[in-house]
């Protein structure tokens, strides 16, 4: 078995939980590479969606933005940003939205837009884009982030898109009729919302990691399942898979001889 990072257990861990048949609102970073991963392993008929509008696109290397070009040479259409969001998502076509988050709290609400104060912030992030969106309209919401204290935090600074508010019913009181986070997965384990309070409980630990080493990195007071168990290990393949994708994107994105072009 091969060593890997828990970096690399983590965009894998998340990559397994994505099926063949979903249809799947990507976001830039550690869910593109999950969801890519999912793509060229088990799930190779999953649909990909960018916020620009590729729909089913197969990008050979990880795009850099939303407006990547790489998605929509690879996508099998295009379509329009406002057809995208009424039609597609707001119309309960997208099975699986996959976000990430600056700031999360322990019931899945999410912040990328300020650190500190709106009005006098310490930090000001790239903001909501569609999130906000498909963290309500997607069918449900998986969310992957490295765990920290200063990013898994007990109260967000600005709610950029809902989780589960203030846990409980929350969603449905709203008349929110989709299920929300539904699975986090960071670099250390795997969490699930308690079915009546809907706060984010650790299920599954990654190889090697403590309950003290999750607590440490996490800004609230963890909860963890009676029956803990351990997540599987990266397969070989998908190990190759994942490195094998970076290194052709960390090439293309280089501007290194071969390119993209080597890899068709």
């Amino acid at each position: 078995m091969s060593s890997f990072s828990p970096n690399e257990m983590m965009t894998i861990a998340a990559s397994r939980a994505l099926k063949n048949e979903d249809v799947c609102f990507v976001g830039i970073g550690a869910p593109s590479a999950a969801c890519n991963v999912a793509r060229l392993t088990h799930a190779p008929d999953i649909t990909l969606i960018y916020e620009s509008g590729t729909i089913g696109t197969a990008p050979d290397v990880l795009p850099l933005s939303i407006g990547d070009g790489e998605l929509c040479d690879t996508a099998v259409t295009t379509v329009s940003v406002p057809e995208m969001f009424r039609y597609w998502l707001q119309g309960g076509r997208v099975t699986i939205g996959f976000l990430g988050a600056a700031q999360l709290d322990k019931f899945g609400n999410i912040n990328t837009t300020v650190i500190g104060d709106y009005a006098n912030p310490k930090t000001r992030l790239p903001g909501g884009g569609g999130a906000p969106e498909i963290a309500i309209s997607s069918g449900e919401i998986y969310i992957t982030m490295a765990q920290s204290k200063r990013g898994m935090v007990e109260k967000i600074d600005f709610f950029t898109s809902f989780g589960h508010g203030e846990g409980g019913d929350h969603r449905q009181r709203l008349g929110i009729d989709t299920k929300g986070p539904t699975l986090l997965i960071t670099d250390l384990a795997i969490w699930k919302p308690d079915e009546i309070t809907k706060e984010f409980t650790v299920v599954l630990l990654h190889p090697g990691v403590t309950r003290e080493q999750v607590q440490e990195s996490c800004g609230w007071t963890v909860k963890f399942a009676e029956e803990m168990d351990t997540t599987p290990a990266p397969t070989e393949r998908e190990l190759k898979t994942l490195r094998d994708l970076q290194a052709r994107t960390k090439a293309a994105h280089e501007g290194a001889g071969e390119g993209k072009a080597a890899y068709r």
